[in-house]
Parts: structure tokens; sequence; C-alpha cells
């Protein structure tokens, strides 16, 4: 039985598992180049990073401990947090790229010319 302190943990895994067969389904190259992934990833996870502890330290939100595995980071940012700020813009990119795979494949077949591989 999962406890409700891992069911966010958990959930930010299914999205990552539920976005992985994107991955090579279209193409994606999202996790096999990782140096563009961690150049997308770092100004998101930090801008964001600053942003929540800041409010967290001015008491504009805080995290109900009954939801939250307790690990926290500077500032009393919980480990989840910043796991949902590097899974999400993951999740988002691949789905992303994906759709532009398929677009341009569509488009090609539309127009009858070759879809290129651009490694978007």
């Amino acid at each position: 039985m999962v406890t409700e302190q891992g069911q966010y943990l958990i959930l930010m895994a299914a999205c990552v598992l539920i976005t992985l067969p994107l991955e090579f389904g279209f193409a994606s190259y999202v996790y096999r180049s990782p140096a563009r992934l961690l150049l997308t990833l770092l100004p998101v996870v930090m801008i964001f990073s600053v942003w929540d502890i800041v409010g967290i330290a001015r008491g504009h939100w805080y995290y109900n401990p009954h939801y939250v595995t307790g690990i926290t980071l500077i500032g009393r940012m919980p480990l989840e947090e910043l796991v949902f700020f590097v899974v999400v813009p993951i999740c988002g990119l691949l789905t992303y790229v994906s759709v532009g795979r398929v677009l341009t494949a569509l488009r090609s077949r539309a127009t009858g010319t070759p879809a290129g591989r651009d490694h978007a």
C-alpha cells in the first residue's frame, strides 16, 4: 500500500513512464541528447526553484506534510517540488517534439515531399 506521502513521487514516475515511449517511437532524441536536455532544464529548474524558495520563505504557500515525504531542500522546498520541476518539462519536451514529428510527417505526406530528420 502506498502512503499518501509517496503518491506525488509515484505520479511523477508515471508521467515519465507514460511519455518514455515517445523517445523511441518518434525519435525525439530528448534523453539521447543529455547535454541539450541539461541545458534546457537548467534555467527552468533554477528559476522556478528560486521562485518556490522565496514563496515559501515569504509565507505565500506551504506544502502539507501529510502529502510530501518530508525530505526538504534549500529553504524548506520539498523534494517533490524539485522532481516536478525536472519531470514536467521533460514530459512536455517529449510531447512537443513528438507532435512536431507527427505534423512534419503528415505535411510531407500531404505534399509528397520526404520528411527530414532534424533531431529537434
